[in-house]
Parts: structure tokens; C-alpha cells; sequence
């Protein structure tokens, strides 16, 4: 059995022996040797071009959509749509029976021959009394004038008499001017009165306001339609109309990004369930971020021409924030945040860490834009640098870093 003495001996050699394997020192010699440090991960800082995105869902609506109803109460005669029924502006939809209209108009047609008549019948009652007028006037002037001419020759009485029916005469004429324009009147009322119930019954034919599609259908041959006075009339519409052509995309686009939006900017839209990609563009904002949500009312318009589009779809739109071009970056996974302070750890031309200090800029998914504490050419570890302190002896290999493509969501 070994001795206390020789097991500690035996202990002593191993630790010895531990100790030179670990500075490196040679059993077969008195000289020491440095071992290589640790091995890390690097890359190359250079430039490129760096985009900040942001990506948010959201349902495509139509441009336009309404119902549409009748201006005036009918029974469905004619129905030329259903669903899935494309329009034109101006396309005969449905045509509706309006029997009140119908022998309304019949009156006013009526009214108007009959006031035509009346102003026939006034027009010859006044140039007959013109005529009589203009004789009797005559006769009148003739005798006043040889009255005149040869007082005593004629009677004073006959020459008042001749004035009393020339003046009668001008009295008649002046009602039947009167009775004329009555009657012109009455046609001008009547004409007014046709116009008037020949619009309405021209609501009896439903056209589309816009071009799109029929995507709901509510009535049916025979269906008594109920005019819509105001938008607060709970009555049945013949069909909704959709504008399918382009869409509308309502982003919700956050305070923290509002400064980004311009009206103009282009957008991806990507439809998974399609497995497609539209392009698109910011038409419109709000203008203002609401308090409730801190976001902006953002819309962005999508063109249909194919009509592959339909409403309800979800989208995943993409918008760019910033952008910039030949800058120089460095991957995300080389730095460091400590509260205010971002680090990066630099290997330098002797192999050794040195803990740089950087400002960074605009930052992606996977880069960050340099604004000061490197250089172009420089090498920064990527691998795990927890362990790694200043001045310390690396042995650098350069690997290739993954790519992320995921978008900045909203908060």
C-alpha cells in the first residue's frame, strides 16, 4: 500500500504537470512556450446599402363599395345582375314597374295637349280682336280728323261713340293677351310638370354609378322595392356594388414611424394565400395620429387589372423607411449595448481584442450603419464574445454570417 508521502508526490507531479500543459511549457526542455489564443468567429466590416422596413397586416377592402336602392318605390320588372356580375358606369342594373308614375305622366301628357290648345284657341280669339281693333281704330281717326278739319260737320256724339269701341276694342285686345299668356302659362306648367314626374320615373331604371362588381343580391323578380329617402331608411337594396379594380389597404402606421410616410412611397403587398406580390404605393393619410391608438390613418391603393384581388384578403404591406446607399456597416452580431455605451470587439493586426466604442445609425434585421468608432476593412468578432476581454490573444477565422429578413413590426 502506498505511503501518505508518495500520494502526495503523486498529486504534486499531476498539478505540475496540468500546470505546464496550460502555459504551454515543454517536459523536454527548460523553455516556454506561448500557445495560440482562442479561436473566434470573425468578418470584414465594409459598405453597402442598408433598408429600414416596416411590415404590417391588414384586409383588403374595396375602393368603393355601396348599396344601391331605389329613388322610387316599385316591383322588380327586369333584373339584369347577380352575383358576379360586372358593370360598366351607366349599365342598365334592373328596371323597375311604377304604375302611379306611368298614368301620372299619361295625365301630364294630356295637360300639355290641352294647354296647346288653349293657346291655339287664344291666338285666333286675339288676332280676330286685332283685327276689329285696328278698323274700329281706323274708323275713329278718320271721323276725329274731319271733325277737326270741319267743325260742325260731324256729330261730337258719333265722334265719342267711335272712341268708346275703338277703346273696347283695345280692352279686348289687351285679355286676350291676357288669356294668351294665361295659356302659355299653363303650358309652360304642365311641360314643367312632365319634366318633373319623367325624372323620377326615370328612377325606374337602376344603373351602376361606377364600374365593378355585384357582390351581394337582394331582391328578386317581383320584389316590391321601397324608395330610400335618406340613409337612415332601414329598406331592402337591390345589390351591393363594388369597386374591384383597386383596392384599399388600411395600415395603422405607428407614431414612432409617422415621420417615414410620404404620400407617394412605394409598397410590397404580399397576398399569402395567393402567393403573390402587388405592388402599391401610400395614397393617402390621415394627417394626424389619433390618441386612443398613437397611429396614423394610412391607406395604400392597390391595382386589380386582372381581378385576381378580392375583398377580404389579408396582405402583409411593406413599406420602406429609410434608405441608404454605399454606407458602412457593421453585422448586429458584433455588437455589444451596454446601457448608452455600444461596443464592438475589434481583433487587431497583432490578433488581439480590442474593445472599440461605435455610434451607430439606421439599423436592419441584420446591419447597423458605422457613424464613427470603425473603419472600412476593419475585423470585429461575430462569434459568442462573452468571454473575450481587452487585449486579449485571438486566433480569428472568418465565417459567413446568416441573413434575417424580417421587417421592423409595429409596436
Amino acid at each position: 500500500m502506498p505511503t501518505r508521502i508518495q500520494i502526495v508526490a503523486a498529486a504534486a507531479t499531476g498539478v505540475a504537470a496540468l500546470l505546464t500543459a496550460a502555459c504551454g511549457v515543454s517536459a523536454n526542455s527548460n523553455k516556454t512556450v506561448v500557445t495560440e489564443g482562442a479561436t473566434v468567429g470573425v468578418t470584414k466590416i465594409g459598405r453597402r446599402s442598408l433598408e429600414r422596413k416596416l411590415t404590417q397586416s391588414s384586409e383588403l377592402v374595396p375602393y368603393q363599395e355601396i348599396d344601391v336602392y331605389a329613388k322610387e318605390s316599385g316591383f322588380v320588372k327586369k333584373l339584369n345582375v347577380d352575383y358576379g356580375s360586372r358593370v360598366k358606369t351607366g349599365d342598365l342594373m334592373a328596371v323597375l314597374e311604377i304604375p302611379e308614375l306611368e298614368a301620372q305622366i299619361a295625365e301630364d301628357e294630356a295637360a300639355i295637349k290641352n294647354a296647346q290648345q288653349m293657346i291655339g284657341h287664344a291666338q285666333e280669339e286675339l288676332h280676330r280682336r286685332q283685327d276689329v281693333a285696328n278698323v274700329l281704330h281706323l274708323e275713329y281717326t278718320r271721323l276725329n280728323q274731319v271733325a277737326k278739319a270741319k267743325p260742325g260737320l260731324v256729330a261730337q256724339q258719333e265722334v265719342d261713340d267711335k272712341q268708346g269701341q275703338d277703346l273696347a276694342a283695345q280692352a279686348q285686345v289687351s285679355a286676350s293677351e291676357a288669356t294668351l299668356a294665361a295659356a302659355q302659362s299653363a303650358l309652360e306648367q304642365a311641360q314643367a310638370k312632365r319634366i318633373h314626374d319623367q325624372t323620377l320615373f326615370d328612377y325606374s331604371k337602376i344603373t351602376a354609378p361606377f364600374d365593378g362588381v355585384v357582390t351581394q343580391r337582394y331582391a328578386n323578380y317581383g320584389t316590391l322595392m321601397q324608395a330610400a329617402q335618406n340613409s337612415s331608411n332601414s329598406v331592402l337594396p337591390l345589390v351591393q356594388l363594388s369597386e374591384d379594380d383597386r383596392y384599399r389597404l388600411v395600415i395603422p402606421v405607428p407614431e414612432s414611424y409617422v415621420r417615414f410616410i410620404h404620400d407617394g412611397d412605394p409598397v410590397e403587398v404580399s397576398v399569402t394565400s395567393l402567393n403573390k406580390t402587388f405592388p402599391g404605393k401610400v395614397a393617402r393619410t390621415s394627417l394626424d395620429v389619433k390618441e386612443d391608438t398613437r397611429t396614423m390613418h394610412t391607406e395604400v391603393d392597390v391595382y386589380n387589372p386582372n381581378h385576381v384581388l378580392y375583398p377580404g384578403l389579408y396582405a402583409d404591406a411593406t413599406l420602406t423607411l429609410e434608405k441608404k446607399r454605399d454606407v458602412l456597416a457593421v453585422p448586429l452580431q458584433a455588437v455589444d449595448r451596454n446601457g448608452d455605451n455600444t461596443t464592438v470587439d475589434l481583433v487587431t493586426a497583432q490578433n488581439k481584442i480590442e474593445i472599440r466604442p461605435v455610434t451607430l445609425g439606421i439599423q436592419t434585421a441584420n446591419d447597423a450603419e458605422v457613424l464613427s468608432g470603425l473603419n472600412e476593412g476593419d475585423t470585429v468578432v461575430v462569434s459568442d464574445r462573452s468571454s473575450l476581454k481587452d487585449a486579449q490573444p485571438v486566433q480569428p477565422k472568418m465565417i459567413d454570417l446568416l441573413q434575417y429578413h424580417q421587417q421592423d413590426q409595429p409596436h
